[in-house]
């Protein structure tokens, strides 16, 4: 059984299958159908949609937060695996000189 490789999509082709979902009389699901998509993320792209427009809940998370989030925990790991270095090195080099 082959691998599944996961479907990219734009930001731009979400913004026009969510702009299809407002306008659209169908259901979610058939939206989500019509345009080839699983309906949970038609759902999803809505509902963040949403949240960057200002209308979610309370202390939801914008794409742009989200982003600024994964990107700060990247940094953070990073820094943290050469802090975990620089101990090693400096406890292999305190056992070199005494």
């Amino acid at each position: 059984m082959g691998k599944r490789t996961r479907r990219m999509f734009t930001n731009e082709y979400k913004a026009e299958a969510v702009r299809l979902a407002r306008d659209s009389d169908q259901s979610i699901g058939a939206t989500a159908k019509a345009i080839g998509v699983s309906e949970t993320a038609l759902r999803r792209w809505r509902d963040q949609a949403e949240i960057d427009d200002g209308k979610g809940p309370a202390g939801a998370l914008t794409t742009e937060e989200r982003l600024e989030m994964r990107r700060l925990r990247r940094e953070l790991s990073e820094v943290k695996m050469e802090r975990d270095f620089l101990k090693k090195a400096a406890a292999f080099f305190a056992k070199e000189i005494t």
